[in-house]
């Protein structure tokens, strides 16, 4: 079992989550925008790092 993949999948599904969660409260307006506009930045860069962890990493054979 590869690390580096399952910590990648937990990111991306952590910003995916994010995401979600950011655009169904701006489109709300059920929290302050600033606070959402956060949210939605570091659950770009989680789904980001995620996928990038993914893609990158090798298949090795043990």
């Amino acid at each position: 079992m590869n690390l580096k993949r399952t910590f990648g999948t937990i990111l991306s599904v952590l910003g995916i989550i994010g995401l979600i969660y950011t655009g169904i409260a701006i489109i709300n307006h059920s929290a302050q925008l600033t606070t959402m506009v956060v949210i939605g930045i570091i659950s770009l860069i989680f789904f980001s790092t995620g996928i990038s962890l993914v893609r990158n990493t090798k298949d090795e054979a043990a």
